[in-house]
C-alpha cells in the first residue's frame, strides 16, 4: 500500500475508531494494522491523532554549535591540519597565539574548545576534511673498506633522553634521477622526535656533512649518535672523521641493514610528514633557491618541534591475527626535550619559544612557497653549472617540458590561506 493510500485510510477510519468502545476499537486497529504493516503502538498514536512533527530533534540541544565549529575548522588549518588527537592536544598551548592573530574569544567559547573531545572534534570537521584534504631512489655504493669501521645497527631503539638520531635524504627529481636537483636532509630525535630539515645540492658527501654540521648547531642537545642507511653520502670517511676524531665526545656512529627501510622507521615517517607534505613530488633544480629552501627549513622546523605534539609508540602485541597498539600522551617535542634537559637548556628553549608565533611561522612558510615555486617556474638556464657531470639529452628536455606544463602544486599552497 502507498504512502498516499495509508493516509486516505487513515483519515477515513479515525474519526470511526475515535467513536467507537473499546472492543471495536481492537478490531478496528487489528484491521488497520493488517492493511498498513504498522505497528500497533505506532497505529495506535495515528488513530487517536497524536503523530505529528517534531519541533526540534529528540535529545539534550547541542553544545557545540556552528561558531565552535568555525573556530576549531579555523584552527585546524593553522595547525597544519592535525588529527583530533593531537588537535586535543594542541589547543590549550595555541589559543593565546590564536586569539592575537584573530581576537579574543567569548569566554564561553574558548571553554568549549578547551573542553571539546578528540571524538567531537571528528564530528565537526567531518565536513571539512572532505573538501579540504591534506595532500596530499638513490644507489650510491660506498666501498666495502668504509663499510667495515660503521656497525650495523638491529633492533628497537632504547633511550632515556635525546641525543639519539636517525638520518635520511629525500630526492627532490620529479621522478627522474637524471642530471642535478636538490635532497633534503632529514635528521630526528629518537625521544623527543625533534626534527631538523637542511637542502643539499646534489647530495654530495661535502654537501650532507655541511649540512649535518649546520643542523647540529641548532639542535638544542649535544648529539650522542647517528644512524643512517647505506647510501654514500653518509658511509665515507670525512662524515666518519668528523664524528669520531672530535674534541669533545664522539658520537656513535652505526648504519642500518641493507634494503631494511624499518630499520629507520622514524625519520622515513617525517620525510612523508615534514618533506613530502610540504614540498611534493616536483624537480628542484634551480640553485637560486637553496638559500630560499633553508629558510622554509627554518620556519617549518620552528613550526613543527615546538608547536606541533606527535604521539609515540609504547608498546605493541600481537592479539590474534591483529596488532594492538598503546601510545602516550600527546606532547610536542619541545616538551618532551624539556622533560630532561638540564637547567641552561630549559631556560634557552623557553626563551626561544618565547619570541616564536606559530601563526607566523604558517604565515612565513606560505610565503617561502611561494617564493620558490615563482623561482622554479621560471625556464632553466642552458649552463647547469660546474658541478654537471652529464649533458641534457632530448628526453631530459622532454622531461623538462612535460613537467613545466604539469607542475604538481605543494598541498600547503592549495590550501585557502586564512585571511
Amino acid at each position: 500500500m502507498s504512502q498516499q493510500s495509508k493516509k486516505e485510510l487513515l483519515e477515513r477510519w479515525r474519526p470511526k475508531y475515535q467513536r467507537s468502545g473499546r472492543k471495536r476499537k481492537s478490531l478496528i486497529l487489528s484491521e488497520f494494522c493488517e492493511l498498513t504493516d504498522h505497528d500497533r503502538k505506532h497505529a495506535i498514536k495515528l488513530l487517536n491523532g497524536q503523530r505529528g512533527c517534531r519541533e526540534r530533534p529528540p535529545g539534550r540541544k547541542p553544545l557545540y554549535d556552528s561558531d565552535v565549529a568555525d573556530e576549531l575548522h579555523a584552527l585546524w588549518l593553522y595547525t597544519d591540519q592535525l588529527c583530533s588527537k593531537l588537535l586535543k592536544a594542541a589547543i590549550p598551548d595555541w589559543l593565546a597565539y590564536y586569539e592575537a592573530e584573530r581576537g579574543v574569544l567569548r569566554a564561553d567559547l574558548r571553554q568549549r574548545l578547551l573542553d571539546i573531545s578528540p571524538a567531537q572534534i571528528d564530528r565537526l570537521l567531518k565536513p571539512f576534511r572532505v573538501s579540504e584534504p591534506k595532500w596530499s631512489r638513490h644507489w650510491p655504493k660506498p666501498g666495502t673498506l668504509i663499510r667495515s669501521e660503521v656497525q650495523i645497527r638491529t633492533g628497537p631503539w632504547k633511550v632515556s633522553g635525546p641525543g639519539y638520531m636517525e638520518a635520511d635524504t629525500v630526492a627532490h627529481c620529479g621522478g627522474s634521477m637524471f642530471g642535478n636537483f636538490f635532497w633534503s636532509l632529514v635528521l630526528t630525535d629518537i625521544h623527543s622526535q625533534w626534527t631538523a630539515t637542511r637542502s643539499v645540492w646534489n647530495r654530495g658527501q661535502h654537501e650532507v656533512l655541511g649540512g649535518i654540521r649546520a643542523i647540529e648547531h641548532t639542535l638544542p642537545f649535544d648529539l650522542l649518535a647517528l644512524d643512517v642507511d647505506n647510501g654514500g653520502e653518509f658511509i665515507n670517511w670525512h662524515l666518519l672523521n668528523y664524528l669520531k676524531k672530535r674534541s669533545k665526545r664522539a658520537v656513535y656512529f652505526t648504519r642500518s641493514r641493507a634494503y631494511r627501510k624499518n630499520d629507520q622507521a622514524h625519520v622515513e615517517q617525517k620525510n612523508w610528514s615534514h618533506v613530502r607534505q610540504l614540498l611534493g613530488y616536483d624537480r628542484l633544480d634551480n640553485r637560486e633557491i637553496k638559500e630560499e629552501l633553508n629558510r622554509l627549513w627554518a620556519y617549518a622546523d620552528a613550526y613543527r618541534n615546538f608547536f606541533i605534539p606527535c604521539m609515540k609508540l609504547v608498546r605493541k602485541e600481537r592479539v590474534g591475527s591483529r596488532y594492538r597498539k598503546e601510545y602516550d600522551d600527546p606532547r610536542t617535542p619541545c616538551q618532551r626535550v624539556l622533560e630532561v634537559a638540564s637547567e641552561p637548556e630549559i631556560k634557552q628553549l623557553k626563551e626561544q619559544k618565547e619570541q616564536l608565533n606559530p601563526i607566523t611561522l604558517k604565515k612565513n612558510i606560505e610565503e617561502s612557497l611561494r617564493k620558490i615555486w615563482r623561482i622554479t617556474s621560471c625556464p632553466q638556464p642552458a649552463n647547469d653549472g660546474p658541478t654537471s657531470n652529464k649533458a641534457h639529452s632530448p628526453a631530459a628536455d622532454r622531461l623538462w617540458t612535460t613537467r613545466k606544463k604539469k607542475t604538481k602544486v605543494s598541498p600547503i599552497m592549495s590550501q585557502r590561506i586564512i585571511a
